[in-house]
């Protein structure tokens, strides 16, 4: 029996607050189908499933905050045969909190296993219309404070919409404590970053002139929906410099470095609400430029939809950065565990510079590593930065 718990969606995750299935008992799942959706402090998240199966039973309900590590559902591995979901155990409350009494064996001979308080207690939940608990979704309303009047006390769309109405005076102050409990998430991943990584800081200022003339005249005769924006170059060229520092691409867990075979590029998306959420790019390295540039504008969409999959939030293996167009000239930032290393980038500005002995005016940009002193040093720091020099120099091999 396969045990479907609630993910790690970044470090700074304790729990999440179920919203919906998409999936029933019975259904087949492939790894990486999206089966259910998850509210976080960063918002909607679709959660995928890790291992092919069948569900069996579906354990978390619409509005149930569960920890993460916490059990939503069972499944059956492939070919393998169960007579009878398995059966659930009490809760009993313990001094110290609640607890799963010891399940005894099922006939079917299930593996044992613990269910969540919020299973338990499905028996006795109020019954709700299936056009509510929609409704209820989309409005993200919590349908176990609400009193049904529908038949035998079911809730019904109505109880939904007046539920709704009811609290929309009081909307500015409960985005208002969102915003604050995403700062206050982020703030303590990064408190904890800066705590447990020993970090240290590298610069570069490097000439982009060539590579944004080459990638001006490559948008010339494009339409603007299909133009590739210097931000997408600036992963690629992350992504290919990577290749000659393969020490700063991948995760530092339980005291060892664990190197990633494949280059997943986070990138630092702010939020209209507040906040920043950095979801992954997979395989940016093996991703040609148009579709890099396509992978990136469905990624900032989606991300400020609050439409992000839990993989895009698990998986980055180092993270990008770019305040330029803000103004910003430099940025100096913060590893987001268990990742070791994250790159930032500031506006490009024209500059003087020495070229074949006299001066000249280039644009450049202010290239900066923030790594992680327990995988690498300054020395594959400076490697790093050179090689992304050279990527910006040679613009047409990035295509």
């Amino acid at each position: 029996m396969i045990e479907f718990t609630m993910p790690s969606l970044g470090a700074d995750m304790e729990e999440g607050t179920f919203v919906e299935w998409h999936v029933k008992p019975g259904d087949t799942v492939a790894r990486g189908d999206v089966v259910c959706v998850v509210e976080t402090q960063k918002g909607a998240v679709d959660v995928e499933i890790w291992e092919a199966g069948t569900v069996v039973e579906l354990v978390a309900q619409p509005g149930q905050k569960i920890p993460v590590g916490g059990v939503m559902a069972y499944l059956s591995a492939p070919g393998e045969k169960v007579q009878a979901p398995p059966v659930g155990v009490h809760v009993r409350e313990e001094s110290g909190g609640r607890e799963p009494a010891p399940r005894p064996p099922s006939d079917a001979g299930a593996s044992a296993v613990a269910i969540s308080a919020g299973a338990a207690q499905r028996t006795t939940r109020a019954r709700v219309s299936p056009a509510a608990r929609k409704r209820a979704s989309e409005l993200s309303v919590d349908l176990a404070g609400l009193t049904g009047t529908g038949p035998q006390g079911a809730v019904t769309l109505a109880d939904v919409e007046n539920a709704t109405a009811r609290q929309a005076s009081r909307a500015p102050e409960k985005k208002a404590s969102s915003a604050d409990a995403m700062r206050a998430a982020i703030a303590a991943a990064m408190a904890k970053s800066k705590r447990e990584i020993p970090h240290y800081y590298l610069g570069a200022e490097i000439r982009v002139d060539r590579a944004m003339e080459w990638l001006t005249k490559r948008n010339e005769p494009r339409p603007v929906t299909e133009r590739v924006l210097f931000a997408a170059l600036q992963l690629k060229a992350v992504a290919a410099a990577l290749c000659e520092s393969p020490r700063l691409n991948g995760h530092f867990v339980d005291g060892t470095f664990r190197p990633s075979g494949a280059i997943h590029l986070g990138v630092a998306i702010s939020m209209r609400g507040g906040g920043l959420v950095a979801p992954a790019i997979h395989d940016t390295g093996t991703l040609p430029l148009d579709d890099l540039m396509r992978h990136l504008r469905d990624l900032v969409q989606r991300a400020r939809q609050g439409q992000l999959r839990s993989s895009e939030l698990t998986d980055a293996t180092i993270t990008v950065t770019s305040l330029g167009d803000l103004g910003v000239s430099t940025v100096y930032g913060v590893i987001y565990p268990p990742q070791v290393a994250l790159v930032g980038f500031g506006r490009p500005l024209e500059r003087p510079w020495v070229e074949d002995g006299r001066v000249v005016v280039a644009r450049t940009i202010q290239a900066t590593l923030s790594a992680d002193h327990r995988v690498t040093d300054g020395m594959t720091g400076a490697g790093f930065l050179a090689a992304l020099d050279r990527q910006f120099q040679e613009p047409e091999s990035l295509a």
